[in-house]
């Protein structure tokens, strides 16, 4: 069942977006060579409890850490270490926060220092393609016109839309209904409706969507190890336009 929140729901959950969304301004801080992963995990982890928050990953499932960090062919779900950053590197940092029993959740791709041409016009269009997606959530549309619109972004540019990933529903829970591909459907899907909360990821590859999990069990890299980025954002749906409620 997809729930409808109530304005002062949705505020709650723009509460934990915040969070959220400094976590992520201070990741960006920190993508320097020679950081390690684990350092960027401990200074989120330490912040969100600053504020209040509780890191939505760790544990959840058994996730070890309180974000996933994943470097250049690694999809999403990277789990924190000792890996050093690089110059050249692009880095997905996603991070999900509960702050008084609401959820909010979100990515970001970074570099780190310069990187190749291709490798910053896929981030590019990586954060299109989820413009795309936020600009499709409007009251009359339907889910998987969402969906479409991602796919239409990636796939005209050159690049593949994981298929096995998606985006979800969220509020009381970390991942509540629906389920968000991020490639069109056979059908259109349900109808969008006003105080719909969905955390829209794409994660779009240079090249072949297809994916592998790595012998962690969490870690998924693209197959042909190629790049890939990843940007999300929790959205509420109103009357007009949807709500970023993961911004500052």
């Amino acid at each position: 069942m997809i729930v409808c929140r109530s304005q002062g729901e949705v505020e709650r959950i723009r509460e934990a977006g915040r969070v959220v969304a400094e976590a992520l301004e201070l990741a960006e801080t920190m993508m320097e060579p020679g950081v390690r992963t684990l350092e960027i995990d401990a200074r989120i982890e330490a912040h969100i409890k600053s504020r209040g928050g509780k890191p939505a990953f760790k544990g959840y499932r058994g996730f070890p850490a309180s974000t996933c960090i994943s470097i250049d062919e690694v999809v999403v779900h990277g789990i924190p270490g000792p890996r050093a950053l690089a110059a050249g590197q692009i880095v997905g940092v996603d991070v999900g926060v509960e702050l008084n029993g609401y959820f909010a959740d979100a990515a970001r791709t970074f570099a780190v220092g310069d990187v190749a041409e291709e490798v910053s016009r896929l981030m590019a269009v990586g954060k299109n393609a989820l413009g795309a997606g936020i600009s499709a959530a409007i009251p009359g549309n339907h889910l998987f016109d969402i969906s479409a619109a991602v796919q239409k972004v990636a796939e005209s540019a050159g690049y593949s839309v994981v298929r096995e990933y998606v985006g979800h529903g969220i509020g009381r829970e970390m991942h509540e209904d629906p389920q968000i591909p991020n490639y069109a459907q056979t059908s259109r899907g349900p109808e969008l409706k006003v105080g719909m909360v969905l955390a829209l990821e794409p994660m779009i590859n240079m090249g072949d969507y297809d994916v592998e999990v790595l012998a962690d069990k969490w870690t998924v890299v693209t197959k042909d190890r190629r790049p890939s980025v990843h940007y999300e954002h929790t959205i509420a749906l109103s009357e007009d336009e949807p709500k970023i409620l993961t911004l500052l």
